[in-house]
């Protein structure tokens, strides 16, 4: 039996639905403040669905659009939830109803800093071709990848995926500290 579209999720059918393994729904926790599951005794989490759909627009604009962890910040900070939401969901009437509010406000001029090399609205990396060839542009959904005579499940592949994105981070910032 499906749950209703408005039931709470475990963090199992949330990393099920959003093909991620369970640790990294725990890890974008600590790096973005606006997931906020809801949690029962034992610490076992129950996302809410403004969760489920925020957790959707984070993972395409990493995965999909070539996003850092620190540019996601920036866009959720710029723009708030409901645009990261209506990217998942593709509701182009709402992001851009969303950036003409923003754009209306005054900017305050501002010092370029050294984290100016993430502009918001913009990927850094190219979406296709990414990870070289693992989970990139979309033309290869499937659930395998053969190298060679073996091959890489997918949960291996969102592993290896996941120390790519650390070793990048690390990478930019030994490069920012020269």
């Amino acid at each position: 039996m499906d749950k209703s579209p408005d039931a709470f999720r475990t963090i199992s059918e949330v990393a099920d639905d959003l093909d991620l393994p369970q640790h990294v729904l725990r890890f974008w926790e600590t790096r973005f403040p606006q997931i906020k599951p809801m949690k029962r005794g034992g610490g076992r989490r129950y996302y809410r669905p403004e969760d489920v759909d925020l957790l959707k627009g984070i993972r395409h604009l990493l995965y999909d659009h070539g996003y850092t962890i620190r540019g996601v910040q920036k866009l959720l900070k710029t723009n708030g939830n409901k645009f990261v939401q209506a990217i998942a969901s593709g509701d182009m009437a709402t992001m851009e109803a969303i950036m003409a509010a923003s754009n209306d406000r005054v900017a305050e001029p501002k010092i370029a800093s050294p984290e100016d090399d993430q502009i918001v609205g913009r990927p850094k990396a190219k979406p296709s071709g990414r990870f070289f060839g693992f989970g990139g542009g979309g033309e290869d959904d499937s659930l395998e990848v053969s190298i060679g005579k073996s091959s890489i499940g997918k949960e291996d592949r969102a592993l290896l995926q996941e120390a790519l994105f650390d070793l990048l981070e690390c990478k930019r910032l030994l490069d920012q500290v020269r």
